[in-house]
């Protein structure tokens, strides 16, 4: 369970990981030290897994976001969420309660990456049906939640 200064830390991790522990300390009011030790017993007990940059997939050349729906067959969910997660294309795998048993976001430079990828889907074993909604507008796209 995190505290109050581990909820501190973390919103400032999340705001920029690259200021240093000092800054960190400063912002919040608490010593370099106490930063240190709570940082790492943190990515010790697996909630903070790395750090990364964030980066803008439209200017990357990314301009195509899709939410596909699957229905897997034969009890095979895991097998072919694990298959879809190599795809480099692929940003998140849902397994989901409902009329479907995941959801999958991609993102593509063009519609010939994104024919590619869907007919790919469909040709993976016990893949029985996809359908894919291309995303018109990206609004808010944040996983840096808390």
């Amino acid at each position: 369970m995190i505290d109050d200064i581990d909820k501190k830390i973390i919103e400032e991790l999340l705001a920029n990981a690259r200021q240093s522990h000092r800054e960190i300390a400063k912002k919040i009011g608490i010593s370099v030290g106490t930063v240190v030790t709570r940082t790492k017993k943190m990515e010790e007990e697996g909630l903070i897994n790395g750090y990364t940059a964030i980066l803008d997939h439209e200017k990357l050349g990314y301009d195509l976001t899709v939410v596909t729906e699957i229905t897997v067959s034969q009890g095979k969910l895991l097998e072919v969420d694990k298959e879809i997660s190599k795809n480099p294309h692929t940003c998140v795998v849902y397994d989901v309660t409902g009329t479907v048993d995941a959801i999958i976001v991609a993102k593509f430079r063009n519609r010939n990456e994104l024919s590619e990828f869907t007919k790919g889907l469909l040709s993976i074993p016990y893949v029985e049906r996809a359908n894919t909604h291309v995303v018109l507008n990206t609004l808010k796209e944040n996983f840096r939640i808390l």
